[in-house]
Order: C-alpha cells, then structure tokens, then sequence
C-alpha cells in the first residue's frame, strides 16, 4: 500500500498541527469572553455548515477527484490558519474574527471530511480497511496526544498566535504527500454522474437499513451529548481542577493517549456489527459519567484515557460499519451523512453544553455526556438483539461484516 503510506506520513505532520490549533482557538476563546457559551458557539459555528450541507457535500465527492479536492480543501485550511495567526501575533485578533475563520473552516470541511474518508478506500482494498481506518485513527490520536500537551506549552510561553502558526505550517507536510501519491494506483470507484434527487437517495438508502439506522442514531446522540470535549474541558481544567491552558493541554493529550491504544487494539479487529457500538456505546456513557465525579487531576487524567479508548473505538467501527455495508456509488454521500450526524450536531450541542456548564458546572456538563447515550442505547436494545439473533443464525458468514447487518431488510 505505498499510497497509504504516502498519505499517512504527510496526515501525520498535519494532525498534530491540527489539535495546537483546536486547543488553541478554545482557549483564545475562553479568554477573549470568559464564556463557555461563547466556546460552544466558536465550536458550533466550525460544524454549523456540515448540519446545512453535508449531505450535498458527499454528492459532490461521489462526483470530483477526491485526491484533488482534498488538495484543495487542506490548501484553503492553510490560508484560514495563516490569517488567524497573523490576527492573533499583532493583536488585533477579535472574538467576532475568530468566530468568522470557525465557520470558514467548517465550510472546508463539509467536502474535506468525506473526501478524507472516502479516499482512504481508493488507496487500500476492502480486506484492509479495518486496519487503514484503524491506523488513520491512531495518527490522528497521536495527534490529540502530541498536539494539545504542545499546545500548552506554546500558549504559555508565547501566546495562541504561535500554535496557530505552527498549524499553519504543519499543511505542507499533507499536501507534499497528496502530490507525490501515484495516482495510477488509486482504486477509483466510477464517478456518480449528475442526476436530481442524489442527497434524498442517500437518506432513504440509510432508513431502509435497521443496522444503518440505529448506527447513525447512536452516532448523533454521542456526538450531541457527549463528544463535546472541546467545550466542557476547558472548564473543567479552569473551574475544578484551578488550572489553565497546560491543564487542558494534559487533559486532551490524555484523551488523546487513550485514543491511540483504542485505535490500535480495534485494528485487530475481524467481525464488525453495530451490536459491538451498542457496547461501545454503553462503555463511553459509563466512563463519562465516572469522569464528572472524578476528585482530582490524576484521576481526571486516567479516566480521559478510559474515555479516549472508547470514545475511538465507537467512531472508529462506526466508520468502518457503513464503509464496508454500502455499495460504493453511495459512499461519498454515507460518510457524508454521517458526517452531517457526527459534526453537524455541534452546533446543537455545543452551545447546550456550554450553557449547562456555565448554568450548573463542568460536572453536570460530563454528567449529561454519559446520560445520554445511555438512554440511547437502552433505546436501541430491543432492535440490535433481533439484528445479533439474525447474524447468530445465518449460514454466511463474512470476515467483516454480519451477514444480517449486510441484508436488506423485509
């Protein structure tokens, strides 16, 4: 797989750059208006165009080169972090602005995100995407890790300006690698000509698959209620545990290290069913509300590293589950609805999040992050044990995907 490995060494330059630049804006943020609130509307503005339009974001990437509109997407993402460190380095860096550059980047990412995903199965088979989507999800995590604890430090030695600029940088590495991929290798799947009613299609296509169905109702409640770290985090680091920027910083790298050890043992891997993210599920609801009675920093500091094991395993057999159950002429626009679920919820939650943290604490804010998707999945209970008694009894079996989970159903 050279390609992958083009594209994964340049991802991983990236994503490192990515979270100084997450953690920083978060905390410029927190600082230019001491609000929570205004945290959850800087993060909700960044996924505000994926509720609007990810859906026709994916029918756009069934249609163009995915290789060159993530060129372009990465290239645009650039330019975003450039202006805001140059806004934030001379001080003229306003609220209003970085709100602005949020909603920029989000518009990037409402064809960047499926683009991304969708690409990663022209570079590799269907018999490794388990592991492709496994090890792109340790990158990233690695990221989380790295990034953040930088973040930190850079914050309180020189200022959110320079974690920007760094993130501005770190672009080049993507885009080398994005331009050194041998294209002639690429499993390209036929481009979806143009045709009305695209973006309903992939909805139906969805509803009428129970296993597709209550994989995206999990994947909407957890990221609504509880994957809004972003928000709750920063106050959890300031107003319980009294400490600043480094604080956030350990708490999202612990996160982050507990993110790589779950994307590592998913890698392994063989069977995926949408009963295992009703387990996933339960697990992360578990941890999260462990995580707002937490005491004190070390212990804050080992559940976040629970919580990033089953936070990635989650996403990462979500991801995988509809990659590898839908036909490929509907990929772009299924990952793209995911997206549209998985992102587009925060401009929902986000602002939710931050004003129960504000009105009740960071604790309550964690406390509703694990209740949740625990009703969720108390919901879907009955529904996942008639799909797990179907894949129990059916003659087929398949190395990845449940037979029943693959059926359409009657």
């Amino acid at each position: 797989m050279p390609n992958y490995r083009t594209f994964f060494t340049g991802h991983a330059v990236s994503v490192t750059g990515t979270w100084m630049q997450r953690v920083a804006q978060d905390w410029l943020v927190l600082e230019l208006s001491d609000s929570a609130f205004a945290v959850g509307i800087a993060t909700a503005l960044q996924a505000l165009p994926t509720l609007f339009l990810g859906v026709w974001g994916g029918v756009l990437v069934d249609r163009l080169d995915r290789r060159r509109t993530i060129m372009w997407t990465q290239a645009v993402s650039a330019v975003l972090a450039t202006v805001l460190a140059t806004l934030t380095l001379t001080g003229t860096v306003e609220l209003w602005m970085v709100f602005a550059l949020a909603l920029g980047l989000g518009l990037v990412t409402v064809l960047d995100v499926p683009a991304r995903q969708a690409f990663i199965t022209e570079m590799v088979g269907p018999e490794d995407y388990v592991n492709a989507q496994s090890l792109n999800s340790t990158i990233h995590n690695l990221g989380r890790l790295l990034g953040p604890a930088m973040a930190g430090l850079l914050i309180a030695l020189a200022g959110s300006g320079m974690a920007f600029a760094v993130n501005a940088a770190s672009f080049i590495g993507v885009l080398a690698s994005l331009w050194r991929i041998d294209a002639s290798l690429l499993h390209r799947a036929k481009p979806v000509p143009r045709r009305p009613g695209q973006a309903r299609e992939s909805l139906r296509y969805v509803w009428d698959r129970p296993d597709l169905r209550a994989c995206m109702l999990l994947v909407a409640v957890v990221a609504l209620f509880g994957q809004n770290f972003r928000v709750v985090l920063p106050l959890f680091a300031r107003d319980v545990l009294d400490g600043g920027a480094a604080t956030y910083g350990w708490l999202t790298s612990a996160m982050g290290a507990g993110a790589v050890i779950g994307a590592l043992a998913i890698a392994g891997r063989e069977r995926i069913s949408s009963w295992s993210l009703l387990l996933w599920a339960s697990a992360f609801s578990l941890v999260s509300m462990l995580l707002a009675g937490a005491p004190g920093l070390l212990a804050a500091l080992a559940l976040l590293v629970g919580l990033g094991i089953t936070n990635i395993s989650f996403n990462t057999l979500a991801r995988v589950l509809l990659q590898l159950s839908v036909d490929a002429s509907m990929q772009g626009r299924v990952i793209a609805l995911h997206a549209t679920v998985f992102l587009g919820s925060t401009p929902i939650g986000a602002p939710l999040l931050g004003w129960v943290c504000e009105e009740f604490g960071a604790r309550a804010g964690l406390l509703l992050s694990g209740l949740a998707p625990a009703v969720a999945a108390v919901a879907l209970l009955p529904t996942l044990r008639r799909l797990r008694r179907r894949a129990g009894s059916a003659a087929r079996p398949t190395p990845v995907v449940d037979p029943a989970e693959r059926a359409t159903p009657t």
